[in-house]
């Protein structure tokens, strides 16, 4: 069993077949029982992001329509959803202005940051936080977070 924090745009990889989506199928695969944390924001990214798709004609309705369903399933029983406190949006301010980040970026940087902490503190292991964004990342592990990146697992 491991600990991962993933964010949109490793999550994402579940729902649409990118490069990367079967290492995050398999990571997700309950038979593994891997703790999997996701920012409560990361449900809204996604569906934004399948609209998006959706919208430009990459992918249809009836699969857009699909991965809704699929993702809001997944929530109720597959992920460990973390709310949006407000430790988490003044920690996610000062990760915005020390590493130039987006706001969610930051958003879901501070969330990974207070679940590892909590691990750190119960004697849990670390968690991974996977991401598919290089800045991000590169953010993460200045904040000594351990990374995995699903574009570099084919």
């Amino acid at each position: 069993m491991s600990v991962y924090f993933l964010d949109s745009s490793a999550l994402v990889k579940r729902y649409v077949a990118e490069i990367g989506s079967g290492w995050v199928v398999g990571l997700c695969n309950p038979t593994l029982k891997n703790d999997v944390f996701i920012a409560a924001i990361t449900a809204v990214e996604i569906t934004a992001a399948i609209s998006r798709r959706s919208r430009a004609e990459s992918i249809n309705i009836e699969d857009a329509t699909m991965v809704y369903h699929q993702l809001k399933n997944d929530i109720e029983s597959e992920y460990q959803v973390i709310e949006i406190t407000s430790s988490i949006i003044n920690s996610g301010m000062r990760l915005a202005e020390k590493h130039g980040l987006c706001g969610y970026d930051a958003v879901q940087l501070a969330a990974a940051e207070s679940i590892n902490t909590l691990c750190i503190a119960n004697g849990l292991p670390h968690l991974t936080f996977v991401s598919a964004d290089k800045e991000l990342n590169i953010a993460a592990v200045s904040e000594d977070l351990f990374v995995e990146n699903p574009n570099n697992h084919s």
